[in-house]
């Protein structure tokens, strides 16, 4: 399945880079989907997603793609702390 995610992953950048808004929505979709089915089969749960979403916009703020060298102590803190144990639904 991870495989799968990797190859949907690939067919929706490829999609958007030609700027294919149909293809990407259809390949995003695929996408999404198969990512689902990963976490099902690893016991994961969607709000432990969004909870480690919460948790990285909490530290970051939104422009959560900062370098993580930025801060070294802070990164080090972030990755100690503990996924959020419940999130709001999306």
């Amino acid at each position: 399945m991870a495989k799968k995610v990797a190859e949907e992953a690939v067919e929706l950048g490829l999609e958007a880079v030609q700027g294919h808004r149909e293809a990407t929505i259809r390949e995003s979709a695929d996408l999404i989907y198969n990512l689902v089915v990963l976490w099902t089969a690893m016991g994961i749960a969607p709000e432990e997603i969004w909870g480690e979403l919460d948790r990285r916009e909490q530290l970051y703020g939104i422009a959560e793609k900062l370098p993580k060298n930025r801060d070294p102590l802070r990164a080090k803190q972030a990755r100690r702390r503990p996924l959020a144990a419940a999130a709001l639904p999306r």
